[in-house]
């Protein structure tokens, strides 16, 4: 099922929509978590504390959205609220991890140094990713005139992605070379996780 294709059947579906909407609240939320727990105890710039904002209030945002389809669905983050929670909560671990792992490989980082490296890559390929998803999304809310908004995500996650790449040009010169991998390794990540949903919401067309 072509992402299109599969985002306005899950728009179509108030019970689907919902379960889309807190699946995309709970990874704003996991990478908040995890853009505060890559903070050095005390060299903790204002660049991640702003995302960190950000990421937690765009989490607040999406969760609040399911009020406009039914204020009684999608209260916690439980597996049955969530779309494909197996692959949904193993997407943003796994890619943690296999970055850390590469980064280490490739810079040969102390602990701490290591957690920053990841913080800028991982941030950077979610980011990038982010640029990608919610325009299609937003196009399709509003073919279907729904209520459902995502223009102000959008916005913030495009100055997101251009204080990552500032961040990464202090980092390391070659870090494009480095990005390209993480990169490589999120698609692979991203699709299964795509693949997961699509199966899932086939699903219904069954039930």
């Amino acid at each position: 099922m072509e992402f299109h294709h599969l985002l306005k059947r899950i728009v179509q579906d108030g019970n689907t929509h919902a379960k889309w909407l807190n699946t995309l609240s709970f990874m704003e939320n996991a990478g908040a978590r995890k853009i505060s727990k890559c903070e050095h105890p005390v060299m903790v710039t204002l660049i991640q504390l702003k995302h960190a904002a950000e990421e937690h209030r765009h989490a607040y945002y999406l969760k609040k959205q399911i009020g406009k389809i039914d204020a009684e669905l999608c209260k916690t983050y439980e597996n049955k609220e969530l779309l494909a929670p197996i692959a949904t909560r193993q997407y943003l671990h796994s890619l943690d991890i296999k970055a850390c792992r590469y980064l280490q490989d490739v810079f040969q980082l102390t602990k701490e140094e290591l957690k920053y490296a990841a913080y800028l890559f991982v941030t950077y390929a979610i980011e990038v990713r982010a640029d990608e998803l919610y325009p299609v999304y937003q196009e399709i809310l509003t073919e279907e005139s729904s209520k459902i908004m995502v223009k102000s995500i959008i916005l913030e996650e495009e100055g997101h992605l251009e204080e990552m790449i500032n961040q990464l040009n202090e980092f390391s010169e070659n870090w494009q070379l480095h990005a390209d991998h993480i990169l490589e390794i999120e698609k692979d990540l991203h699709q299964q996780w795509i693949n997961a949903i699509t199966e899932e919401v086939a699903q219904l067309d069954y039930a």
